[in-house]
């Protein structure tokens, strides 16, 4: 068995989730923002910190458009994707998958997400949302 934060990994590459860890996640970052794939519910959770909307003290933002392009997002997005805003304005861009068995298809389907994220990140970038700190 080898331990890979909250899996372990099979020989054959099968995961599990370590006892003592609370819900297994993997965490990177796609184009510099986090990104996270957890399992919860048997589901697995694959979801980004897309950006931030600009505040209004923030020179040459125009923060209204900004918003009215963000709530355009949603409904052009693949059914099962959802944009949820933070209380501190942050973007976050979500979807569900099936749970992966083994550390291959966990991998792929991270891969498949991060992929799917760039029309998104690049829409945002483009009607003034930055990239979140973390």
């Amino acid at each position: 068995m080898l331990a890979l934060r909250s899996f372990s990994v099979a020989h054959d590459g099968t995961l599990a989730p370590r006892e003592g860890h609370g819900p297994p996640a993997l965490r990177f970052a796609w184009r510099g923002r986090p990104c996270e794939a957890r399992l919860e519910r048997e589901r697995l959770r694959l979801s980004a910190m897309a950006g931030r909307i600009p505040s209004t003290a923030e020179p040459g933002a125009d923060r209204s458009w900004t918003l009215e392009e963000v709530r355009r997002l949603p409904p052009e997005m693949p059914p099962g994707w959802a944009l949820r805003v933070t209380p501190d304005h942050r973007l976050r861009l979500e979807t569900e998958a099936e749970p992966r068995d083994t550390a291959p298809g966990l991998l792929s389907e991270m891969v498949r997400f991060a992929l799917s994220l760039d029309p998104y990140l690049e829409r945002l970038e483009s009607a003034g949302v930055g990239k979140a700190k973390t």
